[in-house]
């Protein structure tokens, strides 16, 4: 029976480390609980959001300094959502510079 207990409990907490934080809704607290996200950025966060709320990933990158697309995946594979979805990438990202292998041609004739 008390093996059980334990189990349950230890799944209970394990569950309860996956769920989500909306950035919306989030409390200081809340937010410092993601990893990599301290005091400083969830007082940007919140700071902005006194402003509105974000619409959406691109807004939330684009209003928070220090939230890039790498952080942005971070945050999310950790839990936090904007509005309940997750980042999916890309979305406001300048186009990938095409990198080239090949060595610049020579113009001699």
């Amino acid at each position: 029976m008390l093996k059980k207990i334990l189990t349950t409990t230890a799944l209970l907490f394990s569950l309860s480390s996956f769920a989500a934080v909306d950035v919306n809704k989030a409390s200081a607290a809340e937010l410092d609980g993601i990893k990599g996200i301290g005091p400083s950025l969830s007082g940007k966060i919140l700071k902005e959001r006194n402003k509105g709320n974000y619409k959406d990933w691109p807004d939330l990158m684009h209003r928070v300094s220090g939230m890039g697309e790498k952080s942005s995946a971070k945050f999310s594979a950790q839990g936090l959502t904007v509005n309940g979805s997750g980042y999916q990438g890309g979305a406001a990202s300048e186009p990938a510079k095409a990198k080239s292998t090949d060595k610049p041609k020579s113009t001699k004739s």
